[in-house]
């Protein structure tokens, strides 16, 4: 960025710098964005334009997926968990005090508001794993980044966790997050969502929840010709990933923790939406 002020006049005179002598330090640069990362500067501006050129809009298609951010920091060390004593199968002897497990955190999403469930949401660097388009598993240190593109491929919501928490994990605050700022008519999401509690809260929406079978222990449920075409709108938020990693800095994080890394990343994200949304207002 500094180079490119010292050699590019007008990218300085736009910034409000009008000799080479009067940009800020590098120090300076750094200072502004811990700021812009401490307030969530980045989050704050995307929001605010999603519900200004796009609030007042319909949209067909919300498609939900996520991706791996890799960074170059050492993975936290994982919090020992409460140990609980394993239950013997069957019924419980009479009189016998039995521990109650603690709920699940996607069953209890649906009744916390926003703010609550991005609190409950790890987000230090750790390892993560995923299978990739070709069936092989892959790891990285890193974060993963969750998104909800709608059609013309517009991101309206992000959220960055720890790289090993699994998709459907960030799915429910991801819809609250689009919620507010847009109405949405379908939900789609590939086989790592297929969980009740996405439906059921899909719905409450008001919104069809279009998500692709895992089968598990069971067969594979395939989609009529119709859905499985409206499915396939779906690769939009794949598009939004593959741009933000191969031309806005998504492949090449350089800075430290977990609010940094996401305004590096939401740079990038808003970037894509005023382009996107230029296309539409032409």
């Amino acid at each position: 960025m500094m180079e490119s002020l010292h050699g590019c006049k007008n990218l300085r005179r736009l910034c409000g710098w009008e000799y080479r002598f009067n940009i800020p330090s590098s120090s300076t640069f750094s200072r502004g964005f811990a700021e812009f990362s401490k307030g969530r500067r980045m989050q704050t501006i995307h929001g605010a334009m999603i519900k200004r050129y796009y609030g007042d809009k319909l949209a067909g298609h919300i498609s939900r997926d996520s991706t791996a951010i890799v960074a170059r920091e050492k993975p936290a060390k994982k919090k020992a968990r409460p140990h609980l004593p394993k239950r013997k199968p069957g019924r419980p002897k009479k009189g016998t005090k039995v521990v109650p497990r603690p709920p699940r955190r996607m069953d209890i999403q649906a009744t916390r508001t926003l703010a609550e469930n991005l609190r409950d949401l790890p987000g230090e660097c750790d390892v993560g794993s995923k299978k990739n388009s070709k069936g092989y598993i892959e790891t990285w240190t890193g974060y993963r980044l969750h998104m909800d593109c709608i059609d013309g491929d517009i991101p309206v919501s992000a959220i960055l966790t720890s790289a090993s928490l699994h998709d459907s994990q960030a799915a429910i605050p991801l819809a609250q997050m689009s919620q507010e700022r847009i109405t949405n008519l379908y939900d789609l999401m590939d086989s790592a969502y297929d969980a009740s509690q996405i439906y059921h809260f899909s719905n409450r929406l008001g919104h069809k929840p279009i998500i692709d079978n895992n089968p598990r222990r069971g067969k594979k449920r395939y989609m009529d010709p119709p859905t499985r075409k409206r499915f396939g709108q779906r690769s939009s938020v794949e598009r939004v990933n593959g741009c933000l990693k191969d031309n806005h800095g998504g492949r090449n994080v350089r800075v430290k923790g977990a609010a940094k890394v996401m305004t590096h990343l939401m740079f990038g994200i808003i970037v894509i939406t005023v382009n996107q949304l230029f296309r539409l207002l032409l």
